[in-house]
């Protein structure tokens, strides 16, 4: 008979944990804690990045200034091409690169059918002037002529006065007849008759004269002018410079024959200098006149205006030209390159963040910092320019987002900043 299970039991002697070996369990399982907690958010996240690696731009307000980056070369504002005013073989007088001034000759044209024209011309004109002077001598002598006339038709008339005057005294005395007395009045009369036609006749006949001597005179006026336009072509033949400048590209050799209004060569003005820009065709409708220009030359910032548009697009390119609002510019040269930041817009008081490559994704998606995680959230954006972006909603000012690329994170919602 079994009483009861004393036999069976042994004592056990207790055992307490050292203070140390406490301290080490609760480290471990806060070890344990903060790897779970780390791990739960590598979860969420599915991506750990080095912040070293990454680029943060924090959000702000602010002016904001529209602007488009374009890049082109410093040209001559003055650059005219100089051609040929006839036909004929041209003598170059000087070479590319040499320095002219206004004025001085850089080319001759030698027209053989020119010249031959202007002496042929030269001769007729001498041949009416001779016909000239020839109807004056004739004008001078019909109007002694015609002078002569009158004078004796008046010479008459006075004759005929006398003796009408006579033959009345006589008749009274009954010294003469009365048909010598009839007789001295009818030569009166004719006498008079003559006279006044003698008159009509001097004056026609001056008319006719000065009429004569007028149109010889135009002839010789107009034929004149034909000279003076031959002799003008001429000289042209001498060609002059018609700015200070460079001698650019030589566009014929020296002794070739040319057309008129053929292109000999280009001279480029160095006192005056414009920015000739090509511009993206996307930003085309957006350019107009007056609008301000940064450009960089080197390590000089200069300041211009949009002077001209092109109204045509080459190669996806719009020409803009930029006219500089100092005219007393050192160190630039013809075609030096340079870029330039055209102010499109600028807009006071607005949200803003710097542009960065994460607008390759189309600007609608930002990751906003929070501590050590990164969300990913929506926004919507406004006008962009080369170096800032206007956010219109998602984002406030102060706060911090990453700029670089989005591609690495594959759209993850979360992303862990080490």
């Amino acid at each position: 008979m079994i009483k009861d299970t004393s036999k069976q039991d042994s004592v056990v002697k207790s055992r307490t944990l050292s203070w140390k070996k406490a301290v080490g369990v609760i480290a471990i399982c806060g070890t344990l804690a903060i790897t779970a907690q780390v791990i739960s958010v590598a979860d969420n996240t599915g991506r750990s990045f080095e912040r070293d690696a990454l680029q943060f731009a924090t959000v702000s307000r602010g002016d904001f200034v529209r602007d488009i980056l374009a890049s082109g070369r410093i040209v001559a504002a003055n650059a005219p091409q100089v051609y040929s005013p006839e036909a004929g073989f041209v003598d170059l007088l000087v070479k590319a690169g040499d320095t002219v001034d206004a004025g001085d000759v850089i080319a001759r044209v030698v027209s053989p059918a020119l010249t031959n024209e202007l002496k042929q011309q030269q001769a007729e004109l001498a041949r009416l002037q001779d016909g000239l002077a020839r109807e004056q001598l004739e004008v001078r002598r019909e109007t002694l002529t015609l002078n002569r006339s009158l004078e004796l038709a008046k010479v008459t008339l006075d004759a005929a006065e006398r003796e009408n005057r006579r033959a009345q005294l006589s008749i009274k005395k009954n010294l003469i007849s009365q048909i010598d007395l009839e007789e001295a009045v009818d030569d009166l009369a004719r006498a008079k008759l003559n006279y006044r036609h003698a008159q009509q006749e001097v004056a026609l006949g001056k008319d006719t004269l000065a009429f004569e001597l007028a149109a010889a005179s135009n002839l010789v006026e107009r034929q004149q002018l034909v000279v003076d336009e031959l002799q003008r072509k001429v000289n042209a033949l001498e060609i002059n410079a018609p700015v200070s400048g460079l001698v650019g590209n030589l566009m014929v050799q020296t002794k070739a024959a040319v057309v008129a209004q053929q292109a000999l060569m280009t001279l480029v003005d160095l006192s005056a200098y414009e920015a000739q820009l090509q511009v993206p065709e996307s930003y085309a409708n957006e350019l107009g006149l007056g609008m301000q220009v940064v450009l960089k030359v080197g390590a000089s910032e200069l300041y211009g205006k949009l002077s001209a548009i092109s109204p045509e697009v080459s190669n996806r390119e719009v020409t803009a030209r930029v006219r500089f609002e100092h005219s007393d510019i050192d160190g630039i040269r013809q075609n030096q390159r340079l870029s330039a930041r055209i102010l499109l817009d600028q807009k006071e008081n607005v949200v803003k963040v710097r542009r960065g490559s994460f607008m390759n994704a189309g600007g609608s998606v930002v990751y906003r910092i929070q501590g050590e995680v990164a969300t990913r959230m929506d926004i919507r954006t406004g006008a962009s320019s080369v170096n800032e972006v206007e956010i219109l909603d998602g984002l406030s000012p102060g706060d911090q987002i990453i700029v670089s690329n989005y591609e690495q994170f594959e759209n993850a919602p979360l992303v862990q900043l080490r």
